[in-house]
């Protein structure tokens, strides 16, 4: 897998190069288009299981992590394939290095990978699940290797731990960590952040690496609801 982002602003696409028979595995609704050379291929999102069990998977990884129930792979038909892909939301995209190092997942940082990159979803404990805004009582856990891509609403910032001081970061702003770290989810301050502002964070401990977005989708629908016309009905 080549690639490239077509601009460095806020809204670039990525320009995938495959040779033929090379698969990429791309969110649901992330193709912009491609040059004729791709053949896609919507599946469940259950990681190759087929039958009920497979639609009870992907149901399961849906309803836990907010992952489309459908994921699609797009295959190389020749050796200059090409096609684009784009998230959701304005910001930043980012390649993870998946083998040596595994990583966890916030909802919706998944963009795309190579078809050598899998991942699971591992069990939280049960304050995490209560508390946390990260896939309920799992998160994605990546396994395989290979290169997969992320996106973050916008800027991305990375911050090494090296074990000596735990990191506290706000949990809508955490995109992806180090599957190394330990983590819990807490309170801010007060009662649920009452007296600071502040609502839930993760405290990550041990040596390895998270990855902060600069932004929060949530307060930005915060900021828009107030103008959006809303029906009496």
């Amino acid at each position: 897998m080549q690639y490239r982002l077509t601009s460095q602003s806020v809204f670039p696409l990525v320009e995938v190069t495959l040779a033929k028979g090379e698969a990429l595995q791309l969110e649901s609704g992330a193709m912009v288009y491609h040059n004729g050379q791709i053949s896609l291929e919507g599946h469940m999102n259950a990681n190759g299981k087929k039958g009920i069990g497979g639609a009870l998977r992907a149901l399961g990884r849906s309803v836990t992590s907010g992952e489309s129930f459908f994921i699609t792979t797009a295959t190389g038909l020749a050796d200059d394939a090409l096609i684009a892909i784009a998230p959701g939301t304005p910001g930043t995209i980012r390649e993870l290095a998946i083998g040596s190092e595994q990583w966890r997942l916030n909802t919706g940082a998944y963009l795309a990978a190579e078809s050598s990159v899998q991942y699971e979803m591992v069990r939280q404990s049960i304050s995490g699940a209560l508390l946390g805004g990260t896939g309920g009582l799992f998160v994605m856990e990546t396994k395989g290797s290979g290169r997969m891509l992320i996106s973050g609403y916008g800027d991305i910032v990375e911050v090494t731990l090296d074990g000596n001081q735990p990191l506290v970061v706000d949990n809508h702003h955490v995109l992806a960590w180090s599957a190394s770290l330990d983590y819990q989810i807490q309170v801010a301050s007060g009662t649920f952040g009452f007296k600071t502002g502040e609502g839930l964070v993760n405290s990550f401990s041990g040596k390895g690496t998270v990855l902060i977005q600069s932004r929060n989708v949530e307060a930005l629908a915060g900021l828009l609801d107030p103008y959006i016309t809303k029906s009496s009905n």
